[in-house]
């Protein structure tokens, strides 16, 4: 099969390996098709649907869709592909897909397909071996255009060994490379190529022709939570969406990518490596102690600017008595990196301190360019995201955001709506041209 031009749409159903689709993904656009994805909601819990269409470029297919979505994509992404991929299949839609069941974006694509669907099934070695997954695999086989790849045999998520890992990604597209080009529905069905098991997990590699092939990227993500008491906390709103088209972006574009991140809601793509941390010393630490290696450094998180003086042991008791909190300041995770860099240029390193690209975040809800401008100035930055999340449909959670890059020594651009993975993109971008001279 010749991938140039081919439309593949990736059916992602819900289990541990979801990972492994976001490396599929990449791989199938390094050989020049064009991805589509549709998700079940189980899945959306392993990696978040932004990961999925930061690297495709294009709206995830969800149960309960999106503000750009169409009433139909359950006929028109079928109908719009070459190719239906099913990576992971899970027991669940397995099941679905041998009885007809179509109540999800995954099982509904499947249902409404015209073209030929590859199923790449992956569970517990238990469920694999269950005579209803035996069966529901059986019918399948039967099924017009539809080929079941096997499940290599090998040490699972659970710990166990046994067959029902999923093909890795690099098998998958080796098989599909051998198989014949794609028949339209009706015609012989042709003989698979043989899979190749793989028995342990393949770290996901990075292509040496991406611009961002060799170099690091340290990014921060989520917020931080600073204790009042056991049970109570101060924070800053942030639900990591930001942080993962970042990790994305620079992942799929060649990056070795690193992220310490405090609590938050979305999930990172596989090939992400994550120090979690809880509160704002925590990833002062973290991040020193990773400055050094990084090419680019990108200050993404809601840092906590105070913490209490004194967290309570215990629980403090409600006595609708007025409560004072005495705050005290947290490290200045940005200004401590920029010091850092000039400490280094000032040494015999200061070829490579002057290359590393150190961008912050200013999160501004009034007087935008005037305070982004003072931060910008004050933090040592080479740029700052100016992120203005308080217009309707835009800010915490969604994603979309107004924002503009603000680089030092030039005017601040008017602040522009826009997708946060085109706010990864612009950063991504800016970091390029600095390391690249």
């Amino acid at each position: 099969m010749n991938f140039a031009g081919k439309k593949i749409l990736l059916g992602v159903s819900g289990g541990i390996a979801v990972y492994k689709s976001c490396e599929l993904l990449r791989l199938l656009q390094k050989k020049g098709a064009e991805v589509r994805v549709c998700m079940t909601d189980a899945a959306t819990e392993f990696v978040a649907p932004l990961t999925f269409a930061s690297l495709s470029k294009c709206p995830v297919y969800l149960k309960n869709g999106a503000v750009e979505a169409r009433p139909f994509q359950h006929i028109d992404f079928p109908r719009w592909a070459d190719l239906y991929l099913v990576v992971p299949a899970t027991a669940n839609v397995i099941g679905k897909f041998a009885c007809g069941i179509a109540d999800d974006p995954v099982s509904l694509c499947f249902m409404s397909c015209t073209c030929p669907r590859v199923i790449a099934p992956a569970m517990n070695v238990a469920m694999y071996n269950s005579p209803a997954v035996k069966r529901n695999l059986e019918i399948l086989r039967g099924f017009e255009d539809t080929t079941v790849l096997e499940s290599p045999a090998g040490e699972l998520a659970c710990g166990e060994v046994g067959q029902g890992r999923l093909m890795e990604p690099a098998e998958i597209v080796k098989w599909l490379e051998g198989a014949s080009t794609p028949s339209p529905r009706g015609s012989a069905p042709k003989t698979p190529v043989p899979a190749v098991p793989v028995a342990v997990d393949v770290p996901p590699t990075q292509d040496a022709s991406l611009p961002g092939y060799g170099k690091k990227v340290l990014l921060t993500a989520g917020r931080t939570e600073e204790a009042i008491d056991p049970v109570r906390y101060i924070s800053n709103r942030s639900s990591g969406k930001t942080a993962v088209a970042l990790a994305s972006v620079f992942y799929a574009n060649g990056f070795n990518v690193e992220v310490v991140a405090g609590p938050m809601e979305a999930a990172f793509p596989g090939g992400v490596k994550v120090t979690r941390v809880k509160n704002a010393r925590d990833m002062h630490d973290a991040v020193m102690e990773r400055f050094n290696s990084a090419d680019a450094v990108v200050h993404c998180a809601a840092v906590a600017d105070y913490r209490p003086a004194h967290a309570a042991d215990e629980k403090i008791k409600d006595s609708r008595s007025q409560l004072s909190i005495e705050l005290v300041p947290n490290p200045n995770i940005l200004r401590d990196c920029t010091a850092a860099r000039r400490a280094r240029s000032n040494s015999a390193s200061g070829t490579a301190a002057h290359k590393q690209v150190i961008v912050g975040f200013a999160l501004e809800t009034d007087h935008f360019e005037e305070h982004a401008a003072e931060k910008l100035e004050k933090s040592g930055a080479d740029a700052l995201l100016l992120n203005a999340p308080v217009a309707a449909d835009s800010g915490f959670g969604r994603d979309c955001v107004r924002f503009a890059l603000v680089e030092r020594g030039k005017a601040v651009p008017p602040l522009a709506m826009g997708e946060k993975v085109d706010l990864a993109e612009t950063i991504l971008n800016f970091c390029l041209e600095r390391l690249n001279g």
